[in-house]
């Protein structure tokens, strides 16, 4: 793994380099894309069976496209009590945590009358994509359903693209299961996100789609928001880690290449004030790839975005940190609770060398679908809030109003709005 100097000049270089992984980057496919979801758009179901007949080589029609509970319950004596076990703790994990983000309606009532408030309020309708194939992810399937549900949406769908032979992943449908999903459909890529955006006679239309997907699934949720709300374009995977000469350097390159086998795309970075650390860090990466079943896509993964930073200082080291703004950050130093008071930009910090990525990926209970692309610097986790609706309340008394009518009435016209200014003036005439 390659091992440079950070610089001011390499650190720039670096975010130009991660920028460019960005789903933004890859307009040759928005064409595509837009017209797969023009069609769905305009045609519905005779669109949606169309693509999955050309794309996923299965027959779709409305007496198969939604799951039934038969394949359901086929599904859950494919995976198996140990698994199902497994399952169950991890979402009760996540549901415990998303719980604590619940938010309560409050009012106001002030001493002259008036009345303010915030009500509180679950979208109606929730559609979650799941990739396929395999990139097919019960993890992700809890992180998507379990927040929704906790948030009290009362409907929330499912689509996930069949096989050949018009079957579903089994770890995707009982992961579903357990998390609460109301129903399951059998479509897949672009043409899913159409259907869940828009409606067909088949799926209902949504308020909000959520979920992991590959570029065209990532296109075609950019291209839908607005006629629905969206997560985020999530990009590909990525790890930063940020340590110190404390630190076990295999550990480190267990956790760099925990997310470098995702896809050619992922980046793994560590940055260290350390070049004894570093050495001892790519070394230990040689090692660990020839044994690793993925090793061809982690090679790629870091060959393109794979780096090992030297920094002068701990102080260069975290201001390069934030600028990366990584998913995931690892902070693996001497005193990771300080080091972690600087940091202002990541999807999410796993503190300490018994802290490593995976855990937030399956099992400890923080939402693992996070923003990536330098977009931490902006953007949250998924959570509870992102199913929720905040309305203003206000009620002012005719005494209330009164004290503060002249104001409103200025300024109104100095904005040169003068039915504003009307609207208040007429109660006092």
């Amino acid at each position: 793994m390659r091992i440079i100097e950070l610089t001011e000049n390499t650190k720039c270089n670096i975010l130009e380099d991660l920028l460019k992984r960005s789903p933004n980057s890859y307009s040759e496919y928005e064409e595509k894309v837009k017209q797969i979801i023009d069609a769905v758009r305009e045609n519905g179901d005779e669109a949606l069976f169309k693509f999955t007949k050309e794309f996923d080589h299965f027959d779709l029609n409305a007496d198969n496209i939604e799951v039934t509970k038969e394949e359901i319950d086929e599904a859950f004596k494919i995976v198996g009590d140990d698994m199902i076990k497994v399952f169950e703790h991890a979402a009760s994990n996540i549901r415990s945590f998303h719980e604590k983000q619940l938010r309560n309606t409050w009012i106001e009532t002030r001493k002259d009358g008036s009345i303010l408030g915030q009500r509180i309020t679950a979208i109606e309708n929730s559609g979650v994509y799941v990739p396929g194939g395999k990139a097919a992810y019960p993890s992700s399937v809890l992180m998507n359903i379990i927040p929704a549900k906790t948030a009290g949406v009362p409907n929330i769908i499912m689509t996930t693209p069949p096989n050949s032979e018009g079957k579903v992943n089994p770890g995707t449908l009982v992961s579903a299961k357990i998390a609460g999903v109301d129903r399951i459909f059998k479509a897949g890529g672009a043409q899913a996100i159409a259907a869940m955006a828009f409606g067909t006679k088949s799926i209902p239309k949504v308020d909000k789609i959520t979920g992991p997907g590959n570029i065209f699934v990532a296109l075609a949720k950019k291209a839908c928001f607005g006629f629905v709300s969206i997560d985020s374009i999530a990009g590909p995977s990525e790890i930063l880690v940020l340590a110190d000469e404390y630190a076990n350097p295999r550990y480190i390159a267990a956790d760099l290449l925990s997310q470098a086998e995702h896809d050619e795309m992922a980046s793994a970075i560590l940055i260290t004030t350390s070049r004894e650390l570093a050495d001892k860090v790519s070394k230990e990466i040689d090692g660990f790839v020839k044994d690793l079943e993925r090793s061809s896509i982690i090679t790629k993964s870091l060959d393109n975005y794979g780096y090992i930073l030297v920094a002068k200082d701990m102080d260069d080291a975290i201001e390069a940190a934030n600028s990366i703004a990584s998913e995931h950050m690892e902070i693996l130093t001497k005193n990771p609770f300080e080091t972690m008071t600087k940091i202002k930009n990541a999807g999410a910090i796993f503190l300490g060398e018994y802290s490593s990525e995976p855990l937030g990926d399956y099992f400890a209970g923080p939402n693992h679908i996070l923003p990536t692309n330098g977009t931490a610097k902006f953007f949250s986790p998924l959570s509870v809030d992102d199913f929720i609706k905040k309305t203003s309340i206000i009620n002012y008394s005719r005494d209330a109003l009164f004290e503060v009518h002249e104001e409103i009435e200025k300024f109104a016209k100095y904005e040169g709005l003068t039915a504003h200014a009307n609207s208040v003036a007429v109660r006092f005439e």
